[in-house]
């Protein structure tokens, strides 16, 4: 992958977030062009500014998503942005293609769903990108951000939460840990972070919670690198977390300066480890 050869014409399959906003961005002011399908709507107005096409489709609409890409001759294509797994246990809009690709997997965690996604992208040409390539200045580097540091007790927290969060998310279950006084108050599964958060804090009384964010043991840099983004802060800070802990290097931090204005502000710890 790092010794890859970028077309001019990159497609972007873009989930929920301005992340997708951010690498369109990006890969437009370094001279490519983006095409988007969407599977969202709420950033969908934001990448029609740097997009030359926006297509809409949901997430089940296999056959659509395949035809748009060989119709316009992809050939190169990054996914970014969420998209919820909980879409399947709402009555998605699934297609024949979708339905039969559900049924041949023993299990949907993300890893398989997303392997058997570029399985099929790779069967009609289309070479998944890093999601990193066009927006490697958002990784975050190792050190402390904001202007209070933590603890040596938090510190102690961080160090058992990293621990269990990498476990984790070598079970392919989450990348997010919420701790409290060496104990751990939530662990993230399909609700996604957010939800996590306001879990975990909720059950560590709205104070001094601890979030702690990895990338999965082996991670394919080809979808679910970890995210965050001034919502995480502002989350954390609505229900009493006041620490956000990263891994340096394996983590994309979408508007930093926004969130360390917002962490300082509130008194609150971002740290990179």
């Amino acid at each position: 992958m790092e010794n890859i050869i970028l077309e001019h014409k990159q497609c972007l399959i873009a989930g929920d977030g301005f992340l997708p906003v951010q690498m369109a961005k990006s890969a437009v002011q370094n001279g490519f062009e983006i095409i988007c399908i969407s599977l969202s709507s709420d950033n969908c107005k934001e990448l029609k500014k740097y997009c030359s096409k926006v297509v809409s489709y949901g997430p089940g609409e296999v056959e659509k998503i395949k035809k748009f890409l060989l119709d316009e001759n992809v050939k190169q294509l990054t996914f970014l942005g969420k998209v919820s797994k909980t879409m399947l246990i709402k009555r998605p809009k699934l297609d024949k293609t979708a339905i039969s690709l559900l049924k041949q997997m023993k299990k949907l965690n993300d890893d398989a769903i997303m392997l058997k996604i570029i399985e099929q992208m790779n069967d009609i040409g289309i070479t998944i990108l890093d999601q990193t390539i066009f927006i490697k200045n958002l990784m975050v580097q190792k050190g402390v951000l904001t202007k209070i540091e933590p603890s040596s007790v938090q510190m102690a927290d961080i160090e058992y939460g990293f621990k269990i969060a990498k476990e984790m998310g070598g079970l392919d279950i989450g990348q997010s840990v919420i701790m409290k006084d060496r104990m751990i108050m939530a662990i993230e599964a399909i609700e996604g972070t957010d939800r996590c958060i306001k879990r975990g804090c909720k059950l560590a009384r709205r104070k001094n919670a601890i979030v702690v964010k990895v990338s999965k043991p082996a991670q394919d840099k080809r979808f679910d690198i970890p995210a965050v983004g001034l919502r995480t802060i502002k989350i954390m800070h609505k229900y009493g977390a006041n620490v956000l802990a990263l891994e340096s290097g394996e983590t994309i931090i979408v508007n930093q300066q926004k969130m360390v204005e917002y962490a300082n502000k509130h008194k609150m710890v971002i740290v990179a480890v």
